[in-house]
């Protein structure tokens, strides 16, 4: 079992209104596996310290389930605006003499931003596990989201299914599998809270961390998406335990999404069950009282799943006046589908979740105090 940590950061760093969307327009595994810490930005998303080449240098790269490639600043790397790509670590021959590029272009758009470069082969290495000469991509050109300085991220780490690289390479995990590095196509999250004061987030690759999660509340439920994603049928939605009506909805669970994203029809008729709620016409977004003690829930395999009330209430309107009205952390957009929502952190920091490409299953699990 290979993991990495996941250290906390405040939210107070992030630009003004500037938050994450990064998705592209099982029992405990025996053998080896990792598992790293993973660094929790409450606006920005969760972030790995990955090796790249040689020497080896540490890369902080967010931790994104919704898109399948790895990507890191090249050493030319220009902003779209002018100038460099900002304070963080960039790739290239310089610095790293294992380093090669292929000359192959390769470009992607997120929800938020854009990148593009030539693919490269260079050492990826982690929790003590090394891949040689792993092809992943090495940016040229960065969208203004991701070059300044206080943006912590040097690059992506995409984390679902290959059939969603852009690059058209296995993915980290496919890899490793294939290298015998671990025994099984698995990767885990537990997303800390920066509120907790925990820092005790982490990403494991080829296997479950049974001592993160309650095992009685441990639900496998069958991946409904094709394409790549990672995607769940949600039997139900209920405010304070009242349900609001909702069937026939799914939901592709992605870490480099910070908020709750779903159709119109199902946000109002959410906000609309929650004491205080109000829509705010100036910013086209639903608030909730800052203090709010709704209790959210999504129902998956037949069991509830709730979000913290604090996690509901996002950041608050008024940045003097922390008791009043939050934007709420459930947000209108559109996904993949009408019927589709895209869950990020705000729910992914109360669970425990697995995927595993092996059974081509999600596992969902209340977390462990």
């Amino acid at each position: 079992m290979v993991r990495f940590a996941l250290a906390d950061k405040s939210a107070a760093d992030a630009p003004n209104g500037w938050y994450s969307s990064l998705s592209p327009g099982s029992p405990p595994a025996v053998g080896r596996s990792g598992c790293a810490a993973v660094e929790d930005d409450q606006i920005r998303g969760d972030l790995a310290t990955v090796q790249l080449g040689t020497p080896p240098r540490g890369f902080h790269l967010l931790v994104d389930s919704g898109s399948a490639d790895i990507w890191v600043g090249g050493e030319n790397c220009q902003a779209d605006e002018g100038g460099g790509c900002g304070d963080h670590k960039f790739l290239g021959e310089k610095s790293s003499s294992s380093f090669r590029d292929t000359g192959k272009p390769w470009g992607i758009s997120y929800g938020t931003g854009y990148v593009s470069g030539n693919m490269v082969m260079d050492h990826v290495a982690f929790a003590g596990l090394t891949l040689q000469n792993h092809t992943f991509g090495v940016a040229s050109n960065e969208s203004a989201q991701f070059t300044p300085d206080n943006i912590p991220l040097d690059g992506i780490l995409g984390c679902a299914k290959s059939p969603l690289s852009i690059q058209q390479t296995p993915t980290l995990v496919e890899a490793l599998r294939s290298a015998g590095l671990i025994a099984s196509n698995i990767i885990s999250y537990k997303i800390s809270r920066e509120s907790d004061g925990k820092n005790d987030g982490e990403i494991t690759m080829g296997a479950m961390d049974p001592s993160k999660f309650v095992a009685s509340s441990l639900v496998r439920v069958k991946n409904v998406n094709t394409g790549g994603f990672w995607e769940a049928n949600l039997d139900a939605v209920t405010v304070n335990g009242e349900d609001v009506g909702l069937v026939n909805r799914s939901c592709i669970w992605d870490t480099g999404t910070t908020l709750l994203v779903a159709p119109k029809e199902d946000v109002d008729a959410i906000h609309s069950a929650i004491p205080g709620a109000k829509f705010d016409t100036s910013s086209n977004a639903w608030t909730v009282p800052c203090d709010t003690d709704a209790s959210v829930s999504l129902v998956f395999g037949g069991k509830f799943f709730s979000i913290r009330p604090s996690d509901l209430a996002f950041l608050p309107v008024d940045p003097n006046n922390t008791m009043g009205a939050c934007t709420s952390a459930i947000a209108e957009g559109v996904s993949e589908g009408p019927t589709e929502w895209l869950v990020g952190d705000t729910m992914i920091k109360n669970v425990y979740l697995s995927t595993n490409e092996d059974t081509d299953e999600i596992s969902i699990a209340r977390l462990t105090d």
